[in-house]
């Protein structure tokens, strides 16, 4: 819906409505019109009617008021004219009728107390302000009296009077010590109303004297103060002592001990009082008893109950307190004081009169000439008021005639008025409480139309919603007021638009037609006069993805989204509410464009959240729960009952359960008695159970704690429940896990697993053991030990069967016949060795071993396996000796063959085998030679190429370095690879297997090759070698290295080379111009001035290049350099060198004597013999010289 603007007093474009039902004008509160029409004074602001002014301070009487034109101001005081002027303390505000009493300079206040009026006059008639009446405050001194020390008796009533002075207004009453603390107070000591201190009884604690009443004047901020009071109580100990020092012995004596009495009242006295309190005040009714014990006081309402919210207890419930008091409230109300021997009652019968009050009051008339109104000026109170009228300040009866007026008691009727009949009217309505007083005036204006809402004002309102335009308008007599739409549209009509009296013309249901420029028309007798304003229709706002429902771990992270759609020309707001309220200040909370995370989710953000989106047009919200769940509290209030001596029945009361219902409780137990501080699982029940029966165990001291379940987890352990100590008893079983087993040859180690602690059943636990020997006819041996869990018996065969129990007894007996189990005394070493030990080679690397076994005898212990140990003698093929490495494989149980695997072929092995039982292994037997057969060799241990050549290149290898037999050839293959690294037709050449080298000849310049080589036995051929290697291209250029990229294949060489060319030709042409102008280009004076001798131009018989000199033929080429004149190339010169296949030849590759040097190492150049090819180099040689 579309804002309202809210407006203050002084500029608004709403007008506000009269009550009368009569027709009249409605002024808008429009200051630019306000300040054009003509308008009676109107009183904005007086001082209260019950002026106290403080004495010390000037006096400031306010009076100011409004009207059109401006109103001038006077004062009566005391019902006659206050002339200000001929008093120089007396001065009036400029534009204002507040007066201002110069007392500082001077003055006395006192001079000044009597009723202040303030009359505001114009043209068009005098408003009046209230009867002002002006007091100064008082704060008198206490007058002196002597006051004597209290002395009383303990257990008796006291009241210590205050009597303040009187003052204006009257002081604020407080009792304090010297020290200027206030004086505690209680039910027994209490101060009333009046300021008196009251004592119900009197202690001797109240021994003082120093109680001190003050009275502070607020108006004058003084305090004053009472002469201290003494009090001094005497105990009835004390008083029998004083009797006693001042009688004879023979006189009988004694004071009273002190005794209770029933209460009485202190105030009021008597059993009836009456009370006349006036309407909206607040009524205190007191009631103070004496007695002892202290009485207390109770509170009611005879015929009716105590007003709610209004009623309140003050004083220790001896003040009855009502605010805001009505005629209702009238009635009798009695206190009663009551303590445990008796009760008194006082009854307070409270009237409720009512100043006067207003039911209607007056309210400005605005008419135009020759209409009708009337004033209704309406009181009540109690005593009913009287009604009087006043017409610019003067009594009605005695103003000047108006033939339009009537006076009707309570109210004035205007008939036909013209301008003339403008004036102020005052209404006074009193009785002996109060009175009120209001002005209205009636204002009779001619005026032509007025609009007073702003031209081409933009109203925006939402898709379907009401749409309210503005017309505020002002005339006298009232306009008429049309509404057109558009610039010739016809006048608005039909029950689409609804047209309020003010001019506002609404539509209940805009739509997107309804935007555009609507044009108001007001007109009177007087004139006429339009205002166009302009409609615009906005698309709603939506929230299309709402936050929803979401359950979350406490400490885990929750968003909420928020994703709107909103008419393109709004700007929307996003306000996230928690609870209705704003989200708290926590750096927890992160506010995105379309949602809300929260980080570490506690219980406190448990609630409801909403987003709250605002447009300028309107608002839409969406809101979801939050739901933190956690693990639920731990159980509380644990109750042990029916204590039996093997059951108990435990209570508890669950803990809350954090949003996650409680699935189980899991029952846990300490036993104090032997294991404190550990805690065992005893039992789990049901969620919704909170009582479980539990099994107990004698002697055990329990004590149990609850563990609360839900789906997120385990509560805390609840507190631990009291103590309960069960009864002892015989033990219930036996050690579990008896075992017999011998440590040595001749002994038997009998063990168990020890009871538990609860397990003992009393105190004294201790074991029987007993043991026999199997299956020969002996008695139980037994023997009782202590609370261990091991016994040894010496002196036993080696490894014999025996049948073994263990009881377990304590001091009040043993517990149930325990079951035998069976246990072997030591083991001991094997005695034989397995026999008949056979060996089968299934092939070069696996063979298969087979045994008899052992007699079960000689083995003198359980069988665990065999052993077999197997070791290489010697290599067939090589007769170096080498370090024996000897093997073992276990075979578990009684097998009697295993696999050997892993055996190298064409070797010599041994192997023996042996028994082996717990205590360790037998003797081995006789050691078992045999022998692998021949398998296929390694690969040989390297492939060298070497000196290449024109046609040729050297090959190097070595022997494999597993040759798994005797060697019977090599085998070499090799074949050529192109440009396109596809690969030529394979040559086969067998070598014979004494051979380490070959030189291969007949092969083409400048090809690469590949070669694979592999050695053979009598099994067959092993596995290969690979290799690559070039031929060079002649004796003068070094061969290129193997595997070398052919860069002339290369894009980026071809490009470069291309652009090289392109760059030449350009010069050329450029050149070629410069020379037919006669002129020289700058590339040709550089050639002509520095011409480099190093640069020499091809030689022409052969095509090649020529060689480069240098300034001494024997110095080393500098780094960088082309290639030299003696062909070598270095070896940082070469992608791929061939010394990287050579493993330390000195460079001289064939007896020619070409590259020589180059590859030993040496630092010195040295001239190059042979012949040189007479062949052109290749392209790519050509650029690699240059690399």
């Amino acid at each position: 819906m579309m804002k309202k603007k809210s407006i203050s007093a002084s500029k608004a474009s709403l007008v506000f409505f009269l009550c009368q039902m009569i027709s009249a004008l409605d002024v808008p509160l429009d200051s630019k019109l306000l300040e054009e029409l003509s308008q009676p004074p109107t009183i904005t602001q007086q001082s209260p009617k019950d002026y106290i002014v403080d004495p010390r301070e000037n006096i400031v009487i306010q009076c100011e008021a409004k009207g059109k034109p401006p109103p001038s101001f006077s004062w009566t005081r005391n019902g006659t004219h206050f002339d200000i002027d001929k008093d120089e303390l007396v001065t009036m505000k400029p534009n204002s009728g507040t007066l201002v009493i110069n007392i500082m300079n001077g003055g006395k206040a006192e001079a000044y107390e009597g009723v202040y009026q303030c009359t505001a006059r114009n043209e068009r008639g005098a408003a009046i302000s209230n009867n002002i009446v002006i007091r100064p405050s008082r704060s008198p001194l206490w007058t002196k009296e002597k006051l004597e020390p209290n002395q009383v008796r303990e257990g008796d009533s006291l009241v210590l009077h205050c009597r303040p002075p009187v003052g204006l207004p009257p002081p604020i009453i407080f009792w304090m010590d010297n020290a200027f603390q206030r004086l505690p107070q209680s039910e027994r000591v209490s101060q009333g109303l009046n300021g008196d201190l009251y004592f119900s009884n009197v202690q001797p604690e109240d021994t003082r004297e120093d109680y001190i009443c003050y009275a502070r004047f607020n108006h004058t901020q003084t305090i004053q103060q009472k002469q201290p009071i003494s009090v001094k109580v005497f105990s009835m100990d004390s008083l029998n002592d004083t009797i006693a020092a001042n009688l004879s012995d023979t006189d009988i004596y004694g004071a009273k001990p002190v005794t209770e009495r029933p209460p009485i009242l202190l105030t009021p006295t008597g059993t009836t009082s009456n009370k006349v309190e006036l309407r909206g005040n607040v009524l205190l009714l007191e009631c103070i008893a004496a007695g002892l014990p202290t009485p207390v006081i109770r509170w009611i309402k005879e015929g009716g109950e105590l007003p709610a919210n209004r009623t309140f207890f003050e004083n220790f419930k001896k003040t009855l307190k009502i605010v805001d008091v009505s005629e209702a409230d009238s009635g009798n109300y009695k206190c009663i004081a009551r303590n445990i021997l008796g009760s008194t009652h006082h009854v307070i019968s409270v009237t409720v009169k009512a100043a006067p009050y207003w039911i209607t009051a007056p309210r400005n008339l605005v008419l135009s000439p020759g209409e009708d109104g009337s004033l209704i000026c309406r009181a009540n109170g109690n005593p009913k008021p009287s009604i009087s009228w006043l017409s610019n300040g003067v009594p009605i009866a005695i103003a000047p005639e108006d033939p339009s007026r009537k006076v009707d008691g309570d109210t004035i009727i205007f008939s036909a008025v013209q301008e003339r009949s403008s004036a102020v009217y005052q209404c006074n309505a009193s009785n002996e409480y109060g009175y009120l007083l209001a002005n209205a005036f009636v204002n009779v204006l001619a005026e032509p139309p007025r609009i007073l809402t702003p031209a081409n004002k933009l109203y925006q309102v939402i898709l379907d919603s009401p749409a309210l335009i503005d017309c505020a308008y002002f005339g006298s007599p009232k306009p008429e007021i049309e509404w057109f739409k558009g610039v010739k549209g016809s006048i608005l009509r039909g029950n689409e638009y609804v047209f309020h009296d003010n001019g506002t013309l609404e539509i209940p249901v805009a739509q997107k037609d309804s935007s555009g420029t609507y044009t108001c028309v007001a007109r009177n007798e007087l004139g006429k006069i339009q205002n166009e304003v302009q409609l615009e229709v906005k698309d709603p706002t939506l929230i299309i993805k709402q936050p929803e429902y979401k359950v979350i771990q406490r400490y885990g992270h929750v968003s909420f989204e928020c994703i709107i759609k909103h008419d393109s020309t709004l700007i929307p707001t996003v306000i996230w509410l928690k609870d209705n309220d704003e989200l708290p200040d926590d750096e927890r909370f992160l506010v995105g464009k379309d949602n809300l995370t929260i980080m570490n989710v506690t219980d406190k953000d448990d609630g409801t959240y909403t987003c709250i989106v605002n447009t300028t047009l309107d608002s839409v919200s969406a809101s979801a729960v939050l739901t933190v769940v956690a693990r639920p509290n731990p159980p509380f209030d644990l109750e042990l009952t029916g204590q039996l001596e093997r059951s108990i029945e435990l209570s508890w009361i669950p803990g809350d359960e954090n949003n996650s219902p409680i699935t189980s409780f899991v029952i846990e137990y300490e036993d104090g008695l032997h294991e404190p501080g550990v805690w065992h699982y005893q039992t789990e029940v049901p969620g919704s159970q909170t009582t479980v029966q539990l099994k107990l165990s004698p002697y055990v001291n329990y004590s149990f704690r609850v563990i609360a379940v839900n789906e997120i987890g385990r509560s805390q352990p609840s507190e631990p429940s009291e103590q309960y100590l069960t009864k002892s008893a015989n033990p219930d079983e036996n050690p579990s896990n008896v075992q017999g087993i011998g440590s040595e040859p001749d002994n038997l180690v009998i063990t168990w697993e020890s009871l538990k602690g609860f397990q003992s059943n009393g105190p004294g636990l201790q074991y029987k053991v007993s043991w026999r020997q199997k299956d020969v006819d002996d008695e139980w041996t037994s023997v009782v030990v202590a609370n261990v869990s091991k016994y040894i018996v010496s002196g036993t065969p080696t490894f014999v069967p025996y049948e073994i129990k263990v009881q377990a007894l304590n001091d009040l007996g043993y517990a149930p016949e325990p079951s035998e189990v069976i246990g072997h005394s030591g083991e001991d070493l094997p005695m034989v060795a397995p026999g008949n030990v056979q060996v089968h080679v299934i092939n070069s690397t696996l063979a298969k071993v087979h045994w008899d076994p052992v007699p079960l005898k000689s083995v003198r212990g359980h069988l665990q396996g065999y052993k077999v140990y197997y070791w290489k003698v010697q290599s067939l093929s090589r007769r170096s000796k080498r370090h024996i490495e000897k093997k073992i494989l276990t075979f578990r149980g009684n097998k009697t063959f295993g696999m050997l695997p892993g055996l190298e072929p064409y070797s010599s092995y041994k192997l023996n085998v042996r028994v082996v039982n717990g205590k360790g292994e037998g003797p081995a037997s006789p050691d078992k030679v045999f022998k692998t057969p021949e398998g296929v060799p390694s690969s040989p241990s390297f492939l060298k190429i070497t000196n290449p050549t024109l046609d040729s290149l050297t090959l190097e290898w070595g022997s494999p370095t597993h040759p798994n037999g005797i060697l019977i050839s090599y085998i070499l293959k090799f074949q050529p690879i192109n440009n396109t690294h596809e690969l030529g037709p394979l040559v086969e050449i067998r070598i014979p297997a004494n051979e380490s080298s070959l030189i291969l000849k007949n092969l083409n310049y400048s090809t690469r090759y590949k070669f694979y080589f592999n050695a053979q036995t009598s099994v067959g051929s092993g596995s290969q070698i690979t290799e690559e290697a070039v031929t060079i291209m002649d004796e003068g250029k070094m061969a290129m290295a193997s595997r070398q990229v052919d860069i002339a294949t290369q894009g980026w060489f071809i490009g470069l080379m291309c652009a090289v060319a392109l760059l030449i030709l350009i010069l050329l042409i450029v050149c070629f111009i410069r020379r037919n102008k006669g002129g020289k280009y700058p590339v040709k004076e550089k050639e002509d001035a520095h011409a480099d001798p190093e640069i020499q131009p091809m030689k022409e018989d052969d095509g090649t290049f020529g060689e480069y000199s240098d300034a001494e033929d024997h110095k080393p080429l500098k780094k960088g350099s082309r290639t030299p004149s003696d062909r070598t190339v270095k070896k940082e010169d070469s992608d791929d060198s061939l010394v990287d296949y050579g493993e330390g030849v000195n460079g001289q590759f064939n007896e020619d004597g070409s590259f020589i040097g180059q590859y030993s190492g040496k630092k010195e150049k040295e001239p190059a013999e042979g012949n040189e090819s007479s062949e052109a180099p290749s392209p790519v040689n050509a650029m690699n010289s240059f690399v």
